[in-house]
């Protein structure tokens, strides 16, 4: 083990290089010419791509830095969709960030480095393997979605989301440190595997570790956006501008997942007894409050906010239910990866879901509300067919990627023995289904108040399709990435 070796941290070291390249380069760029930013900034996530894939391919497991730092199957698995939902958010945004003057020579290309940063922040929280390097890897991708949210400085419902969602976050950094803090003064160490040792042994004041857990779960749960720590996602998801939305909603609940199986599954597993209790109630309450209030909401991205409450409370269950397998190695490691696997299915659907609104919007026009959406079918019918495919995922509707994602955590509760909590899940899924039907009912048999033809640039048609399609794809035929995500789960905790 060669904790001075460099190799798996080349993506990031890359990136970072790069990132501040295309900032010297926009610097000098005038508006006719920003569209280079734009490429380079796509072109860096090609080259992180590849040099990822490589260590995936290799499957082993590397650290670096003392340990602080792990590249392994999960991590590196976790990072290639992080590239993937970073890429298409930029190509989503491209027309919807020029009407709305957010990469003019006023601003440069702050919204892409901004971007390429902030994934910089998420990769390092999925390879973190130290409470100090989590924390690092937050605050710098929490920093930059915070000038991300305020980008447009003239519009006032974004300087209010971006207040809102910086005190709160500030607060959620609060706790998760303060939590880290009680931690390392019961345990004397910041490294993951050294507290499960210690906490294990029995031979620490578990009155202070047990506040710990409470502090760092409360923190995770207000970056997840979990109820009852989810007053802030409504408010930002609505206020901040529909592409910085997407960077808020898509890749981040990567990292989310990524950091809870880090810190609660390889670090603190031996106080599972108290953290699954937590995290029983946050699942529920974040279904019956994300599906409920979802229901009467006008707004299509506070809509969405309450959606993607709901559909993170579904991702808890996974985590619950390994924490129950006990000793089960392989029933855990399905628990896990169902989570993995639901995680990576909503991001996909989030990514369409949002990119439609963008196509559909234009300058001084935000396609945000339900009854813009009235008599899409007319409109385009290809459109609305791509906007019914996500929406059916969204829902949990067969043969969609949502439905086999729903369904494996289901399974994976049963297997645990918690019927009543699958009972639960589906009752509210089935509530949940509600709120995404009355969308396509909108787009199929109400007539259309904007009847403006739609126009979509080349590359955004084919990511659109391509996404669609996807989710169908990954539907009808799931197992490859299922497997691919239960055998980057069991190798990564068995190292």
């Amino acid at each position: 083990m060669n904790n001075l070796n460099l190799a798996p941290l080349y993506p990031e070291i890359f990136l970072v290089v790069a990132t501040s390249v295309i900032l010297l380069i926009d610097m000098f760029l005038s508006d006719a010419r920003r569209n280079l930013t734009y490429l380079l900034s796509l072109g860096a996530l090609a080259v992180c791509a590849a040099l990822t894939l490589v260590d995936f391919n290799h499957g082993a497991t590397q650290y670096t830095f003392g340990n602080m730092f792990v590249s392994d199957p999960m991590s590196n698995l976790l990072k290639l969709f992080s590239y993937l939902a970073v890429g298409l958010t930029l190509i989503y945004s491209r027309q919807y960030t020029t009407d709305r003057n957010m990469v003019t020579v006023n601003t440069g290309g702050e919204f892409y480095v901004l971007a390429l940063f902030s994934l910089v922040g998420q990769m390092v929280m999925l390879s973190a393997n130290n409470f100090l390097i989590i924390y690092l890897g937050l605050e710098l991708m929490s920093l930059s979605l915070y000038a991300l949210v305020a980008l447009r400085r003239d519009h006032t419902a974004s300087t209010e989301a971006a207040m809102k969602y910086f005190i709160l976050g500030a607060l959620a950094s609060g706790f998760l440190l303060y939590g880290i803090s009680m931690l390392y003064g019961a345990t004397g160490s910041l490294d993951l595997a050294e507290v499960a040792r210690i906490t294990a042994s029995g031979t620490v004041n578990r009155m202070v570790l047990v506040f710990g857990v409470v502090f760092v779960v409360a923190g995770l749960a207000f970056k997840l956006g979990a109820a009852p720590f989810h007053m802030w996602v409504p408010d930002v998801y609505q206020g901040a501008p529909t592409s910085v939305t997407l960077l808020l909603g898509g890749a981040p609940k990567l990292a989310a997942f990524a950091i809870c199986m880090r810190l609660l599954v390889e670090g603190l597993w031996t106080l599972a007894v108290d953290w699954q209790q937590m995290l029983t109630v946050m699942a529920v309450v974040s279904m019956a409050i994300g599906n409920i209030t979802a229901i009467a909401q006008t707004n299509l991205k506070r809509m969405l906010a309450y959606s993607t409450i709901s559909q993170m409370g579904f991702m808890l269950l996974g985590l619950l239910s390994g924490v129950y397998a006990g000793s089960d190695a392989n029933a855990a490691a399905n628990a896990y990866s169902s989570s993995m696997f639901y995680a990576i299915t909503y991001v996909l659907t989030t990514l369409g879901t949002f990119g439609v609104i963008m196509l559909l919007s234009r300058a001084g026009f935000e396609a945000d509300n339900l009854d813009d959406f009235k008599g899409l079918n007319q409109r385009s019918p290809w459109f609305a067919a791509v906007m019914m495919v996500l929406l059916l995922s969204l829902a949990g509707v067969p043969p969609m990627m949502g439905f086999y994602a729903k369904l494996a955590v289901l399974q994976s509760v049963v297997s645990a023995g918690m019927l009543w909590l699958a009972i639960v899940a589906v009752l509210f899924s089935l509530v949940g289904a509600y709120y995404y039907l009355r969308i396509i009912k909108l787009m199929y048999f109400d007539d259309a108040t904007d009847t403006n033809r739609i126009v979509a640039n080349g590359d955004m048609r084919i990511a659109l399709s391509l996404n669609g399609a996807a989710v169908v794809v990954l539907g009808l035929l799931p197992g490859p990435l299922m497997a691919a995500c239960g055998a980057a789960i069991l190798r990564t905790l068995a190292s």
